[in-house]
């Protein structure tokens, strides 16, 4: 039985964040480490994610680098075996790197395009959280969460596709914690709105668009990406252990805004 004041900590747990050299994954990545959890720092390049583990271990955390471009299947497994060997075992993964090439209309984006965000938003995902499972098994259980987006709610011309994926990331989540549930494994999405990244910077930048997105918020204004890191610290830890199969909508309120 988990003590009341340990429902949030990590001791002893291990944790690879995609895509947190900055953005939601690295406010993700510094929030497990702050609950002790040893944390693999992972992006395309190692000197981009170097300063972020850095500030991790300069606050008394545990973090190491494995760069890894997520759109290769074979650093994705070294992803998970450089982490293995390292601290032998990975209790929480968080697939937050993803890939929108196109902003255009829905039917008319290229072929290439469209591959290309399918292959990084959707099938590479499951790849990873395929390779990280039987290790999780193994040690009894383990988290496994994926950055979805409000996208994936509503019909969207201009951003079709990345919201396609982010759809299909919703039913992923869903299908690992049937599929995996006796293995003692949960998981689950977190569906941001729009939140102050450089991902979305084409969305925040535009004093219009931003003051239209944070009126269109029950809490009128955007997010930062420390908004994000609450939710997978709750999930990768004890407290979220009853918890799988579910996607949480992290959006200011915008998903239920009426005015």
């Amino acid at each position: 039985m988990t003590e009341y004041g340990k429902l949030f900590d990590l001791s002893g747990k291990v944790a690879i964040v995609t895509g947190s050299s900055r953005g939601i994954g690295e406010a993700v990545a510094r929030a497990l480490a702050a609950q002790n959890a040893k944390v693999v720092v992972s992006s395309r390049r190692a000197e981009g994610c170097e300063p972020v583990a850095e500030a991790m271990r300069a606050a008394g955390g545990e973090a190491v680098v494995i760069p890894c471009n997520v759109s290769h299947e074979d650093q994705l497994q070294n992803l998970v075996d450089q982490t293995l060997a390292t601290w032998g075992r990975i209790d929480t993964l968080v697939c937050n790197a993803a890939a929108n090439p196109h902003y255009g209309p829905f039917l008319e984006i290229p072929d290439d395009m469209y591959d290309k965000t399918m292959l990084v938003n959707v099938r590479n995902v499951m790849k990873l959280c395929r390779m990280a499972i039987p290790a999780m098994t193994k040690q009894g259980g383990g988290s496994i969460v994926i950055t979805s987006s409000t996208g994936a709610l509503h019909g969207s011309d201009y951003l079709g596709t990345y919201c396609l994926t982010k759809a299909a990331d919703v039913q992923m989540v869903k299908n690992i914690a049937v599929a995996h549930g006796r293995d003692g494994i949960t998981a689950n999405a977190i569906l941001p709105g729009l939140v102050k990244t450089h991902f979305a910077k084409a969305l925040w930048e535009d004093p219009d668009a931003l003051k239209a997105a944070e009126d269109s918020t029950a809490l009128g204004r955007i997010g930062d990406p420390i908004d994000l890191a609450g939710i997978v610290v709750y999930l990768a830890s004890a407290a979220g252990r009853w918890t799988t199969g579910q996607s949480f909508v992290i959006d200011g309120g915008w998903a239920i805004y009426g005015e």
